[in-house]
């Protein structure tokens, strides 16, 4: 499945939707899920690795 480009922004907005009460948290999982949480995720993982790694 083609994904858009992960955009942070419109992934602290869905959260911020479920934070302020707005969203039920399936539908902020799937938000993040589909808008590349991961990828952000893995991406500042692989940053922090020590230069070893």
């Amino acid at each position: 499945m083609d994904r858009p480009p992960t955009d942070p922004a419109k992934l602290l907005s869905s959260w911020m939707e479920w934070e302020d009460g707005e969203s039920t948290p399936g539908r902020v999982m799937a938000d993040l899920k589909t808008g590349g949480l991961r990828e952000i995720l893995e991406h500042l993982v692989a940053e922090q690795a020590p230069a070893g790694s």
